[in-house]
């Protein structure tokens, strides 16, 4: 698997930060073996979740019906790097007006 997906979610429109266990093991089933998740790690601002796939953009699609069918249609946003590299590419919204980085 060649690229990095990062979904960073801005901490405010998250009720918890426990919230990011249920979603990992909903997304561990839905992506079973297309995709592989690497943990995330938790910012004051931000929690950005890292998977490791081969295309990122048909893996965002999966987690995104997963985010919708639990109601959060907004407040996160996805870019892909290849797996060691520093420069995104933004998946999330379609038409960012940022580059998507990471904090």
């Amino acid at each position: 698997m060649d690229y990095h997906l990062v979904i960073k979610f801005w901490r405010k429109p998250l009720p918890d930060q426990s919230v990011m266990a249920t979603l990992t093991s909903e997304l561990n089933g839905v992506l079973a073996n297309t995709a592989t998740l690497d943990g995330h790690d938790v910012r004051d601002q931000e929690i950005n979740l890292f998977v490791i796939t081969d295309d990122p953009k048909v893996t965002f699609r999966r987690i995104k019906k997963v985010l919708e069918a639990r109601g959060m249609t907004d407040g996160y946003s996805a870019g892909s790097r290849l797996v060691g590299g520093s420069q995104f590419t933004s998946i999330w919204p379609l038409r960012a007006t940022r580059k998507f980085k990471l904090l």
